[in-house]
């Protein structure tokens, strides 16, 4: 029985690499898993590290070029008419946090497609948000591989991985908690109802891609980027099908707590 188990563990965290990854099958090994970034670690030492430590060794400036959340926002996703309402939360994620409500801001997210709908063998995520799905006319084979694009750039806007350990006062920028020996619980979870960034196997991958976790799903905890919940229209979350579009994503409270990068 705990044979059969651990096998179906590791199907699931398959799927979860395919799932997740922000890429196309053909570009995620099929034996990676959510935490495959820890063999980084095999050369450095037993003993943990704290946070800031490991910030001040990893983390080049990147959230400085990046809007922040100071603070918490409410955004309101209506899909098929149906709203969905989810606290965004910047006290614990202030870059991700800030990146998602920006893009919010700038439209991006509307009329986008869900492009992943994963409810079986067990209730798993719904993905959305890769703004290539806009367009009716794009092939449904490229939704899921792409990002934001800044027009002042004309390349991809990409996030550090950010997760906070509980009784930390900054999250870990850029490893995932097995790479940086990390051994607490996050303060933001994957919990029923939990929304956090979608990215490929480079933890400072995620763009505009994002889910709603369909369950408790807590071996994600310490990969992925949790910086919301739905706090309202989980129903509505659980009626999403592969193919639906959001109508709409407005920010309707929290707005002013949005502070532009540096």
């Amino acid at each position: 029985m705990r044979l059969k188990f651990s096998q179906f563990l590791v199907a699931f965290l398959i799927i979860g690499s395919l799932i997740l990854g922000g890429c196309s099958a053909q570009e995620v090994s099929l034996n990676s898993s959510p935490g495959s970034t820890a063999v980084e670690t095999t050369t450095t030492t037993a003993e943990a590290t704290s946070v800031s430590e490991t910030n001040s060794e990893s983390n080049s400036g990147m959230t400085n070029s990046l809007p922040r959340l100071e603070g918490k926002a409410t955004v309101v996703i209506t899909v098929k008419g149906s709203p969905i309402t989810v606290e965004v939360d910047g006290t614990n994620a202030p870059i991700t946090a800030g990146n998602f409500i920006d893009l919010v801001q700038k439209g991006v997210y509307d009329n986008t497609v869900f492009h992943r709908v994963v409810r079986q063998p067990q209730p798993f995520v719904v993905q959305g948000g890769d703004p290539q799905s806009k367009d009716p006319k794009s092939s449904q084979q490229l939704w899921g591989t792409g990002g934001y694009i800044d027009p002042k750039t004309g390349t991809e806007r990409r996030i550090p991985l950010e997760i906070k350990p509980k009784g930390e006062a900054e999250p870990l920028y850029g490893k995932t908690f097995e790479s940086a020996r990390v051994m607490v619980a996050p303060e933001l979870q994957h919990k029923q109802g939990a929304v956090a960034m979608a990215r490929s196997q480079q933890p400072d991958s995620a763009s505009s891609q994002f889910y709603f976790a369909l369950a408790d799903l807590g071996f994600l905890d310490g990969n992925y980027a949790v910086f919301g919940q739905v706090t309202q229209g989980f129903d509505v979350v659980n009626k999403i099908q592969q193919g639906d579009r959001i109508d709409s994503a407005k920010v309707t409270q929290g707005a002013e707590n949005l502070k532009a990068a540096q």
